[in-house]
């Protein structure tokens, strides 16, 4: 079938975006999905800092690339081995597929599932399959997902059913930044109400943590970031405490448990260096994997310290969306607070400018049905 799609061309082009275009919107070819896969519609697709990561160079993948993995749609078909998802229901996309037959997949969502990973990295599907073209050329997917596009095909393990009653760009939001931020501390930090938590880098990721943390009644919750923009928003969210990361430093803000959210390594040492006695420092973000942080080793020994590697959430997709949704239908995380705007498909290049320069927490876009193009 025949479906548009925003297409990564060249990795590294100069900023800004909106100029080098290193994005196009472009028709191509889908195939039909094979037995563990299914063909889903998309209706909302968010903007992460990891498609980001791959239009600058920080995370290099095979290119031409159709980007997208934060998205959510109807299901229009099922391959032959699938059974538990029908036609017409709405499903989450989850970045990192689980094999359930691996080591990894054993430690209750604590690691990346070894199969997933690979086939990630490689721009195909969990069990190895490619679907896209254009031109009779091969375009990689994407994370398992391609979500900027009309319609993707993707393994049954990369999507979580949810209510019709969650609206799709919820939805989408739910299957990265939610199930991310939110995983850092449900699964990562568990605190307890008593304790407190702290949020370092306010972006899509960070105040998906900050409302979680509020959704279980954390009773002291900090929030930092370095735009006062990102902190005003954090305030009206609930954050007891907003710093940007001087004054935390300066005035010796400190917290129980503290995760950097902002893939940077500034970030994580201002994390470090405001993690409590006893306490953990949880990284969620993605820094570029030739930058380096700097902390005192002897702290984490004379201080009895953790640190902790937390990578989408530490989460099982199937598990945890289900919750999130739930969370948001009793009114306790108000997930629609995190998006910042609902954009066209052609906006593509302009939204990663915006996210380049923090000035976006999650722009969604909504596909419109009625420009949808089937064969």
């Amino acid at each position: 079938m025949k479906i548009t799609g925003a297409v990564l061309e060249e990795i590294g082009r100069p900023r800004p975006f909106a100029e080098s275009r290193p994005v196009t919107i472009s028709e191509l070819e889908l195939g039909k999905p094979g037995p563990t896969e299914i063909l889903v519609r998309l209706e909302a697709a968010g903007i992460c800092h990891s498609d980001l990561s791959v239009v600058d160079g920080n995370r290099v993948r095979p290119v031409p690339m159709l980007l997208g993995h934060e998205a959510a749609g109807r299901v229009l078909e099922v391959g032959s081995d699938v059974s538990d998802i029908q036609a017409g229901q709405r499903v989450v996309m989850s970045f990192l597929p689980r094999c359930e037959e691996c080591d990894n997949c054993a430690e209750d969502g604590r690691l990346p599932c070894t199969a997933g990973s690979k086939t990630n990295g490689e721009g195909v599907l969990l069990h190895g399959s490619a679907h896209l073209s254009r031109g009779g050329e091969r375009v990689f997917h994407h994370l398992g997902v391609s979500g900027f596009a009309t319609h993707a095909v993707v393994d049954r393990a990369s999507a979580v059913p949810v209510g019709d009653d969650v609206p799709p760009d919820i939805a989408a939001v739910l299957g990265c930044a939610v199930l991310t931020g939110g995983g850092a501390v449900l699964n990562a930090a568990r605190p307890k109400p008593e304790d407190s938590i702290m949020i370092v880098g306010l972006g899509g990721v960070g105040m998906a943590a900050l409302i979680t943390a509020i959704s279980q009644n954390v009773s002291r919750i900090v929030a930092v970031d370095t735009l006062e923009e990102k902190l005003e928003h954090a305030r009206r969210l609930g954050a007891h405490e907003t710093f940007t990361p001087q004054q935390a430093l300066e005035q010796g803000i400190k917290a129980k448990y503290v995760i950097e959210c902002a893939g940077n390594p500034r970030a994580f040492e201002t994390a470090f260096a405001a993690t409590a006695v006893g306490g953990t420092t949880i990284t969620a973000g993605l820094p570029s994997p030739d930058a380096r942080a700097q902390i005192p080793p002897m702290t984490i020994t004379a201080e009895a310290r953790t640190i902790i590697g937390s990578y989408l959430g530490s989460a099982v997709p199937a598990r945890d969306i289900p919750k999130y949704a739930q969370l948001w239908r009793e009114g306790r995380l108000p997930v629609e607070e995190l998006i910042t705007t609902r954009i066209g498909l052609s906006d593509i290049n302009q939204a990663m400018d915006q996210l380049a320069d923090g000035k976006a927490v999650r722009q969604v876009i909504m596909f419109d049905t009625d420009h949808e193009r089937t064969s």
